[in-house]
């Protein structure tokens, strides 16, 4: 029996995974506006009829995420909370035959593509016109910008063309426009996302093109930071560097996942590099951009790490000191070349391993972190919270980076504004500091 009254018209979006996922889930939320829905992410008021889930299927930790949100509004359905559950994403791409067996309550399943055959589903037209245009989930000074879907890279480990396809790159003037929409919406970063951001307009342009691309979006009046995420280091395109260089726009900051620090275990990942050309890499990006923050991922515990392997990636990080820095522990995922391995590593050495590089991490970022005490940065601010306001320099990213906290007693400043501030103290993540 129902216990609430439902809105017919009202669409909650559930957004589940990385900022790709965030990315669609607001294109998505524009066509259903478009469309005349009541759309809400994540609503808090819990009176849609209609549920949209956006699923990740990266690793285990995420589908697990994925289906206990799916069964938990497939249980909503059954109480009659709710009248229709849609499930899409990535999750819903790679598994979609077994969820429609194991969880029959969702109303229709779609890939990573399928907006349009979603929004049929719903009755609803795909606007063609709408190409580029989102309603923002993120505070509205900043958004995430897709430069391309799915990815061609060989990545033993890794199933996301399993469910993103292969890469493709979207158009230098599209792209251009969507900025110029963002940024007369009073959008002031973008950071720019894709499975691989070095590959961008190959398939198009028969070249690694990011340069060019982020010199016409530094043209954008309105936008003032461009960050780069998720950069591969084999067949890095340098030129990048002298546009970071020249554009003051183009933030010092590059999210470059380099997976490993041990040259058997990359060639076993099949990342199509050596440990000591991935040095070579990055101390050549910090000598063209003095000061650039490099933000990296790693993973512990792939087939086949021995101690020593580990030790040679815990040397490799104490050498490097990245500015930041996040590792994963091992997830077997199938249908990929290193399923064909054996899982050998316990569970339990995983974590302990992946504990012991972010415990060295925390002891180098708190090393960086006091030779900014003094420095004056210029800071965006995101949001306030208890007696501070928060913000981010140009060398963190939201929601994985550091923070720097002013104290609402010391001054004032706007919320999607930037300001100068002087750093004051730090410590491991944060720094803190005064306005100037």
């Amino acid at each position: 029996m129902k216990t609430k009254t439902l809105r017919k018209n009202k669409v909650n979006v559930v957004t589940l995974g990385c900022a790709k996922n965030t990315f669609d889930s607001e294109v998505m939320m524009a066509q259903l506006k478009a469309n005349k829905f009541d759309v809400e992410h994540e609503s808090q008021q819990d009176d849609a009829s209609i549920v949209i889930i956006n699923t990740c299927g990266f690793i285990d930790n995420a589908k697990q995420e994925s289906i206990d949100t799916i069964l938990r509004y497939a249980e909503a359905k059954q109480e009659g909370l709710v009248d229709k559950v849609y499930v899409t994403g990535c999750l819903s791409q790679r598994y979609k035959d077994e969820l429609e067996v194991e969880i029959p309550e969702v109303d229709a399943f779609f890939g990573t593509r399928d907006l349009p055959r979603l929004l049929k589903t719903l009755k609803a037209d795909y606007k063609h016109e709408l190409v580029g245009e989102r309603l923002l989930t993120t505070p509205s000074h900043y958004a995430y910008f897709k430069i391309a879907e799915g990815c061609d890279r060989p990545c033993s480990f890794c199933a996301i063309p399993l469910m993103r396809g292969k890469h493709v790159s979207t158009p230098i003037e599209q792209l251009v426009a969507s900025a110029e929409s963002l940024a007369a919406q009073g959008v002031k970063e973008i950071l720019l996302i894709a499975q691989d951001l070095t590959y961008y307009g190959l398939d198009l342009y028969k070249k690694r093109n990011l340069a060019e691309l982020i010199e016409r979006l530094a043209e954008v009046e309105g936008i003032e930071w461009i960050r780069l995420h998720y950069a591969f280091p084999a067949g890095f395109p340098m030129d990048v560097l002298d546009t970071m260089i020249t554009h003051p726009k183009v933030c010092n900051y590059l999210d470059m996942p380099l997976q490993h620090g041990s040259t058997k275990i990359l060639q076993s990942m099949r990342r199509g590099i050596t440990r000591e050309k991935t040095e070579t890499l990055v101390n050549t990006i910090r000598e063209k951009v003095p000061g650039i923050a490099i933000r990296t991922t790693l993973i512990a515990g792939y087939p086949g790490e021995t101690e020593e392997d580990f030790q040679e990636m815990y040397d490799f990080v104490e050498r490097m000191r990245f500015e930041r820095l996040g590792i994963f522990t091992y997830s077997h995922e199938e249908n990929t070349h290193a399923y064909t391995l054996e899982d050998d590593v316990p569970d339990e050495v995983k974590r302990q391993r992946a504990d012991t590089i972010m415990e060295l991490q925390s002891g180098i970022s708190y090393e960086l972190n006091q030779q900014k005490v003094g420095k004056k940065l210029r800071v965006l601010f995101d949001r306030i919270e208890g007696d501070y306001f928060i913000g981010r320099s140009e060398f963190d990213s939201p929601e994985v980076d550091n923070e720097v906290l002013v104290k609402k007693s010391e001054g004032y400043v706007r919320i999607g504004d930037f300001a100068d501030v002087e750093i004051t103290s730090a410590d491991h993540y944060d720094l803190y500091g005064k306005l100037v």
